[in-house]
């Protein structure tokens, strides 16, 4: 005949040898170890995989975003009449930058030009938002902007440009830093920071416009639809977007240079 031993209510049903061959410590401690492993098998369990990043959650993503691709030294079209020769921010972008970045995938390799390595991350993008005009910073921008107060120094200077977004394209995703201001628009505040989508524009209301590098990485089909969202510089990962540019934080951190003096709107989302 069998013993069949129950534990915590049912959870576990061990048959046992006949009684008759196991004496009463034998049993007892047959019992013990099956109690201990029960317990160890409806403990809750908790997991902390090494790519868990607390911040990273901070922001929403906006979804469905019809993205396109822009360049450095492009020059305008029907569908993008401004020339990026320079950016919103910068006068010189593409001297700074160290040339034309040729969007021709033949005249590409590891993301980059073939013909020179960029001064400047070549993973950068651009948002319908500009937080400073004339010279000033504009009345919104303090309000609006979730990071102002910690990378705010004085009226006039951008705390948005340089900032790391992740695009996220099918089961990819990129990172990126802000670096100029478009589709179309420099004030459109309530999409960029709020919950409105972007407006109708010459390019199926495009609210997202990403480097020949992005395009590459993710694997988009020139124009498209992406997903994207801030993150903390702390929250970016290590990746193609880390090895280049005086501007890119990695680079930055790596000589060892004072974040709050060269890279102010990220150096409270990094590590010290």
């Amino acid at each position: 005949m069998k013993l069949t031993f129950l534990i915590l209510a049912g959870l576990l049903t061990v048959p046992l040898l006949p009684a008759e061959t196991t004496s009463q410590d034998n049993f007892q401690q047959i019992a013990q170890r099956l109690r201990e492993s029960a317990l160890r098998k409806i403990a809750p369990q908790i997991l902390a995989p090494s790519s868990y990043r607390p911040g990273f959650n901070r922001f929403p993503w906006k979804q469905n975003i019809v993205t396109t691709v822009f360049w450095i030294g492009e020059t305008p079209t029907a569908n993008n009449p401004v020339p990026n020769h320079k950016s919103s921010w910068d006068q010189q972008w593409a001297r700074n930058y160290g040339g034309y970045d040729d969007p021709d995938p033949s005249r590409r390799k590891n993301f980059i030009p073939t013909k020179f390595t960029p001064r400047q991350n070549p993973f950068y993008i651009a948002l319908p938002y500009n937080d400073v005009t004339r010279g000033k910073t504009k009345p919104e921008a303090r309000k609006v902007i979730p990071w102002f107060k910690q990378a705010h120094e004085r009226p006039g200077q951008s705390v948005v440009k340089g900032r790391w977004i992740a695009i996220r394209y099918r089961n990819r995703i990129c990172y990126a830093q802000w670096e100029d201001c478009g589709p179309f628009r420099t004030d459109h505040w309530e999409y960029v920071f709020g919950n409105e989508r972007p407006r109708a524009n010459l390019n199926q209301g495009a609210g997202l416009d990403v480097s020949p590098a992005v395009r590459d990485y993710l694997g988009m089909r020139g124009k498209d639809v992406t997903d994207w969202k801030f993150v903390e510089a702390n929250d970016v990962p290590t990746g193609p977007w880390s090895k280049y540019g005086e501007n890119n934080t990695f680079v930055l951190k790596r000589r060892g240079a004072n974040l709050f003096a060269s890279d102010r709107n990220n150096a409270y989302g990094v590590k010290r």
